[in-house]
């Protein structure tokens, strides 16, 4: 039996508090479905208490100079650095992601901090328009929404920008997160920030995240997860005017060029579309090829399958890890069923575990072709290891094909002419557009065009959204 630990407090005004609410939920290892903790829900009254906690410091907080700020993230980085195993084999342990994405995804957490603070060092809260001068004012405080995919980095990501920004928050992760929010918590607090500045309530999004969301003290929300969320939250946000950044869902295209060298494109594809086991918003779901290569790329992809190694995601060598729960498992069942019925032709995969796995929520690699635009597999975001080949007869097509969604967060180009590359991506409607490989630059902006999203985040565009600009004219 699992050792079962207890996650009962929150963290308001600088403290690890008792929450005032009392609703528990397990947490669950993925791997085995075995019970691993139990996680103390806070409640609306939690959540108040973190907002009034979070408005009294932005006072004072508000008005602290760059240098300042820059310090308290060196600290930030300071302290997640000295924890940094433990960061990463928590993940694994609760989540689920594999040591790869476990260590990648903490690679991310640490480079936002430091790229925030590289921004910080240059960045004018001052500037010169025309007669005007334009100053640019912390927003206040910020409520953060965290989904449960690489839960420490989203919340990271967030803060670190809110507090270059003069910012501050009251932060919900995901609640399947707890054990991993929790080691982060010990981090910050040990980074020794002004009381307040962040504060962490654990809960539902329709307890906690709705208090955040409708109450009149949080100036911004932040969130990222699901379009449908999004869309709630942004209805609940327009009563008080809250600015809202929205990074949602996806069903990325990876447009395969003729002229590609398609014995790299094909395995980098399959890394792109089994990203984070599937479970990613940017994961490249949609793999377009000429229709006259099809049998080429069959060959291919049924050759790459064969090299992902499902299995325990403590292990090195494993590729694919299991999905985060019993009814994200399910899911992802319903849409491999769906794409049969559709009539996809199954070339790798296919309903039920892996041989010998049936102890977790692990899925099989699974890859349909002969998918088109008119089926669900094509359109809806599945998150979990489920790649559609799709066919395009000419470059005019596949850029048709691929904005053919309504996402836009992000896209994949393979070819062998970089500048017939750019100018393809220069057409699709996404806010990234990634070339040969798979690539993050924590300076650029990221957010989606359409239903991905509104607004960016990362770098000088991210830190704006968390300003508000003042024209002075004298």
């Amino acid at each position: 039996m699992a050792n079962i630990r207890t996650v009962d407090k929150l963290y308001i005004n600088g403290e690890f508090v008792t929450p005032h609410g009392t609703e528990l939920f397990d947490l669950i290892n993925p791997t085995t479905n075995q019970l691993i903790g139990r996680l103390t829900l806070g409640d609306e009254e939690d959540t108040r208490m973190a907002i009034a906690a979070a408005k009294a410091t932005f006072k004072s907080f508000s008005k602290t100079v760059p240098a300042q700020r820059i310090e308290y993230l060196r600290r930030m980085y300071e302290a997640v650095m000295k924890r940094k195993e433990d960061l990463i084999n928590i993940m694994i342990e609760e989540y689920g992601g594999t040591r790869r994405f476990a260590t990648g995804s903490f690679g991310n957490l640490t480079n936002t901090i430091l790229s925030m603070i590289a921004i910080l060092d240059e960045f004018s809260f001052t500037r010169t328009v025309g007669v005007s001068q334009v100053r640019l004012e912390p927003i206040g405080v910020v409520g953060i929404i965290t989904p449960w995919n690489a839960s420490n980095s989203f919340v990271v990501g967030k803060l670190a920008t809110a507090i270059a920004a003069g910012c501050t928050a009251v932060i919900k992760p995901g609640e399947m997160s707890g054990l991993q929010t929790q080691l982060l918590l010990e981090c910050l607090h040990e980074a020794g920030l002004p009381a307040g500045v962040f504060n962490i309530v654990n809960g539902l999004g329709a307890v906690v995240g709705a208090e955040i969301t409708r109450h009149p003290d949080i100036a911004k929300i932040s969130f990222t997860g699901s379009t449908v969320v999004g869309k709630t939250i942004a209805r609940g946000a327009v009563d008080t005017m809250k600015r809202v950044t929205l990074e949602l869902g996806g069903k990325s295209p990876n447009i395969i060029l003729d002229d590609a060298d398609f014995s790299k494109a094909i395995p980098m594809a399959l890394n792109a579309a089994f990203l984070n086991s599937g479970q990613a918003c940017v994961a490249g779901t949609r793999l377009l090829v000429p229709q006259h290569r099809l049998d080429e790329v069959k060959a291919l992809i049924t050759e790459a399958v064969e090299q992902v190694k499902v299995g325990d995601p403590q292990h090195e060598d494993t590729t694919l890890g299991p999905i985060v729960s019993k009814k994200q498992y399910d899911r992802v069942q319903q849409y491999i069923r769906l794409g049969i019925d559709e009539g996809a032709e199954l070339l790798a995969g296919g309903e039920g575990h892996p041989a010998g796995l049936e102890a977790g929520n692990f899925v099989k690699p699974t890859v349909f072709a002969n998918v088109t635009q008119q089926m669900r597999i094509a359109q809806e975001e599945i998150f979990g290891p489920v790649l559609s080949i799709i066919t395009y007869k000419d470059e005019a097509d596949a850029i048709a094909i691929a904005n053919d969604t309504t996402y836009g967060l992000q896209a994949y180009i393979s070819s062998s002419d970089i500048d017939r590359a750019n100018r393809v991506a220069a057409q699709i409607e996404a806010g990234r557009v990634l070339i040969n490989g798979i690539h993050h630059d924590p300076l650029a902006p990221f957010g989606g065009f359409k239903q991905s999203g509104i607004g960016r985040e990362y770098g000088v565009y991210g830190l704006e959204a968390y300003l508000e600009p003042k024209a002075i004219i004298a």
